[in-house]
């Protein structure tokens, strides 16, 4: 193997957490499935998230303050489906969905287990992707017995943009 497989083969088997973000700017909102997100600090508690420079979700992220970061169920692929699978370039995703309005007007999907909203408080770019570090300002804790969408569940998923 050289080395981009060897390195493919261990994020794999890894099995990441996926999660969906949504985001609204003065006039757009929009949402889409993160691979590359992670808790980069306990105190004070921060969370990286990365958005593909390709995606709509980056476009309407560039003028937004706020994000709010979901936590889909692993029993439950409808919502990452359509947060994965489509693009905001073509549809409102928020029309096939239940959401209402979060801390600081962010857009919180009603299907989801789990939530937080965050400010975010600076952006890197990382090539391909720009990473957002965010502080959280409110959510809702998933319910006992609660597993998290990984990567693997969604190894069938046709993305809407490419990463």
């Amino acid at each position: 193997m050289d080395d981009t497989e060897v390195f493919d083969a261990v994020i794999a088997a890894a099995d990441a957490p996926i999660y969906v973000v949504t985001v609204t700017n003065r006039s757009q909102r929009a949402g889409c499935v993160v691979g590359f997100a992670t808790q980069v600090s306990v105190d004070p508690r921060r969370f990286l998230l990365c958005l593909s420079k390709l995606n709509y979700t980056y476009r309407v992220a560039v003028e937004a303050s706020h994000v709010a970061v979901h936590l889909v169920d692993s029993g439950s692929h409808a919502l990452a489906r359509l947060f994965g699978a489509e693009t905001g370039d073509e549809l409102d995703k928020f029309s096939w969905c239940r959401w209402h309005p979060g801390p600081a007007g962010v857009v919180v999907l009603d299907d989801a287990a789990a939530w937080f909203a965050a400010e975010i408080l600076e952006r890197h770019d990382f090539g391909d992707h720009v990473g957002l570090l965010l502080t959280p300002i409110g959510g809702a804790a998933p319910s006992a017995g609660i597993e998290g969408l990984r990567a693997d569940d969604l190894a069938g998923l046709t993305p809407g943009h490419p990463a």
